[in-house]
């Protein structure tokens, strides 16, 4: 899944794309951008259990990069031109095919804006969230130590809990980035902004902070 390296000045380490010039990054504010391609997707269908052979579909835009410290907060802005059911600009935390997470901003098979976690272990534990009236919400993903967070907000300030989890106590080689996908579509336009990373450990899940 590596083709390009990129840069942003919000992020303080590399970013390997997983498809040449398919991704823009914004000189003046940092902004990342992309058109998913059509019918694609990150998922590993739970129906056939946690074999290997499982189906699975990993062909989904991605944009990630390994960070140097242990405990990380990455945030963004998601806007989605959602054209059809489960088109999603997403956060990810990637260790290999079998094992990696999302956080999505998706568009309901009902046509409703919504947070969507998917957590894969073999197999992907797919979970809604809430509905949003408009077409744009703020994604973090915070790690602290081997915990990974997942919050949403409707306003960039006060944070909702979507889900906590653990990936093992070994997070050394797990990268974070970016996802584009369109699994049933002909594609859509996603949109990364106000982006920020830090080192820092958040201090508490559930205060909104």
């Amino acid at each position: 899944m590596i083709d390009s390296m990129e840069k942003n000045n919000h992020i303080p380490f590399d970013l390997v794309a997983s498809h040449p010039n398919q991704w823009l990054i914004s000189d003046v504010d940092g902004a990342i951008s992309a058109k998913a391609l059509p019918q694609s997707d990150l998922y590993c269908n739970p129906k056939n259990g946690f074999a290997a052979t499982a189906p699975s579909v990993l062909n989904a835009l991605t944009l990630m990069g390994l960070p140097l410290g242990i405990d990380l907060q990455l945030s963004a802005r998601v806007d989605v031109d959602f054209n059809s059911a489960y088109d999603a600009g997403a956060l990810l935390v990637w260790s290999d095919e079998r094992n990696w997470v999302k956080l999505c901003f998706e568009f309901s098979p009902d046509q409703e804006f919504m947070v969507v976690s998917v957590v894969t272990r073999g197999a992907s534990d797919d979970a809604n969230s809430f509905i949003l009236p408009v077409s744009h919400v703020w994604l973090r993903i915070s790690r602290l130590a081997h915990v990974y967070a997942f919050h949403a907000s409707t306003d960039g300030k006060i944070w909702k809990l979507i889900r906590a989890f653990t990936m093992g106590e070994d997070v050394s080689a797990h990268r974070v980035g970016f996802v584009a996908q369109a699994p049933v579509g002909d594609g859509c336009q996603v949109t990364f902004e106000e982006i920020s990373f830090s080192y820092t450990t958040l201090a508490e899940l559930r205060d909104g902070s």
